[in-house]
């Protein structure tokens, strides 16, 4: 199963990756953020669909086409945590090939979309304030590796309930004898 795990979570982890350095490597400042999240979360859905395929693999192949939903559950997280490290990694090898200030950008992004708005001069002023611990805080690896993972680990979680939930019915895509 560990075995499984891993290759499931590095495949997993290098599409959702692979694709997050390609946006910051190729396409910095060019795209809306709008735009650049949803293609970042629809890609992480991609990629973490691989949870499912990893629990209907173990199940049709080891399990004789029956597998209860803790194990199911626990096959999926495995592969979500995997898959979350190699997101994590990626986006810091991205940030240091590129030379990215991500957290300046997303300031000066943050405050200029509050100047948008109308935002009073004492909301900037403290949205600023606020955007320069930010930027400190984010300095710090001990912040900023953890901030990364929970972008993608709590969708793997999503995607490991509901995959055990379906695929814990083994009439649900059942193996085909061949």
């Amino acid at each position: 199963m560990l075995r499984k795990i891993l290759s499931y979570g590095v495949v997993s982890g290098l599409i959702a990756g692979g694709v997050l350095s390609l946006i910051v490597l190729t396409l910095e400042g060019a795209m809306p953020s709008g735009y650049s999240m949803a293609i970042g979360y629809l890609t992480m859905l991609v990629a973490l669909s691989l949870v499912f395929l990893a629990i209907k693999r173990h199940r049709d192949r080891d399990l004789g086409g029956v597998i209860r939903f803790w194990p199911a559950f626990g096959l999926g997280v495995g592969v979500s945590f995997v898959a979350s490290l190699i997101y994590m990694l990626s986006w810091e090898a991205a940030l240091a090939i590129s030379g990215m200030d991500f957290a300046d950008t997303y300031a000066r992004a943050m405050i200029a979309a509050q100047k948008a708005k109308g935002a009073s001069p004492e909301a900037l002023a403290k949205l600023a304030a606020d955007m320069e611990t930010f930027k400190v805080q984010y300095a710090n690896p001990l912040f900023r590796l953890p901030m990364t993972f929970v972008e993608i680990f709590p969708v793997g979680v999503l995607m490991s309930l509901i995959s055990a939930a379906i695929l814990r019915n083994p009439r649900v895509l059942a193996a085909r004898g061949g």
